[in-house]
């Protein structure tokens, strides 16, 4: 039977974002294993942009996942990607939940989704766990396992699971700075000077990979799950929809920008923080060391992906800014999102270097 102790991931599914079950209910059944008898629906409620069910039937539960509401990005929230990604995943990386089955009729939902494995434990967010308060020791297990599951990762061989041929590695990162940009043209509201700083300064500095791995592409510690009992033990990566081959220190750049430590401005925390600023977290500087060192890799030119890294969020923070002035949600977490944008902004601008 499956357990009823209450999870703190689940709540309530929000209003305006229910699912049809009168459409939905009959497709379940007919597609897995162990969908009989009552369905209850709750939601993970941690998500900023794409919508994550659970489903729980008296024998089994399930995860639905699907795109947000609304007009969404070319190529971002990919559910088919996500699907493709996790049915096979799992062999090689056991922290990839296994995706079941894709749904690709709209008649269902009206958007692709899919259905995936449910998995348990816990996800530190922006406040750190009782547990974690004062545990210098701890703390440290906790910030080199985020750096070793990402390392894991990207040391995974794609042809050995049938990804080889995912994405498209050749230029990826020249194309990944374009593609960004005019996801900021599409989404801003307004005209921020730090912002076109930023963009002038990475296009004027682009680097050559040093290498090709798979890459989450939306790697931080929100992203994690793991054991409650034990913090240090990772039980799930989350969040697959934009996996795809390239520039691993996209990746790596990406988690940079969330990692913040004791000194930092307290406005670069904004949404999404990691509290890795606290007593016993490994510096930015030491997570750079441990990542090459296990890697492989010269990381001398990293500013340009921190660099990245934050303008790429600011862009992904405005893409759900400008969905909530557009009506097209209602979640009150997003109503202020145009000041976190004009704070990641001065953040990307401040870490160029000889500026």
């Amino acid at each position: 039977m499956v357990a009823t102790l209450q999870d703190p991931e689940v709540i309530a599914v929000r209003s305006g974002e229910q699912l049809e079950l009168s459409k939905l209910e009959p497709w379940l059944r007919n597609h897995l294993p162990s969908a009989e008898g009552p369905l209850t629906v709750q939601q993970f409620g941690g998500g900023h942009a794409n919508l994550t069910y659970l489903l729980k039937f008296p024998d089994a539960e399930y995860v639905l996942r699907r795109p947000p509401l609304g007009p969404v990005a070319a190529s971002s929230h990919d559910m088919t990607r996500e699907h493709r990604v996790l049915k096979r995943l799992v062999e090689a990386f056991p922290l990839a939940p296994q995706s079941y089955i894709l749904c690709t009729n709209l008649a269902v939902l009206g958007v692709n989704f899919h259905i995936m494995e449910r998995r348990h434990g816990i996800i530190i967010r922006s406040t750190l766990p009782k547990s974690l308060q004062g545990q210098a020791g701890l703390n440290c297990r906790v910030g080199n396992m985020v750096v070793d599951v990402l390392t894991d990762l990207h040391q995974v061989n794609p042809e050995a699971v049938e990804l080889g041929k995912l994405g498209r590695p050749e230029g990826f990162v020249q194309r990944q700075l374009d593609g960004w940009q005019r996801r900021w043209q599409n989404a801003k509201d307004q005209e921020i000077r730090d912002v076109d700083r930023i963009i002038r300064w990475l296009e004027r500095n682009t680097p050559h990979p040093q290498a090709t791995t798979l890459l989450h592409n939306d790697y931080k510690l929100d992203n994690l799950m793991v054991e409650t009992d034990d913090l240090t033990e990772p039980v799930a990566v989350l969040d697959w929809d934009m996996t795809t081959r390239g520039d691993p220190l996209m990746d790596f750049g990406y988690l940079l920008n969330f990692w913040n430590e004791a000194g930092d401005d307290p406005n670069w925390y904004g949404i999404s923080k990691m509290p890795t600023n606290h007593r016993g977290f490994p510096t930015r500087a030491e997570v750079v060391e441990r990542y090459a060192r296990r890697s492989g890799l010269d990381l001398s030119g990293i500013a340009w992906y921190q660099v990245f890294g934050v303008f790429k969020f600011l862009v992904i923070v405005q893409q759900i800014y400008i969905r909530y002035l557009r009506g097209q949600t209602k979640d009150q977490r997003f109503a202020h999102y145009n000041d976190q944008v004009a704070h990641l902004a001065k953040k990307g601008v401040s870490l160029i270097p000889n500026r």
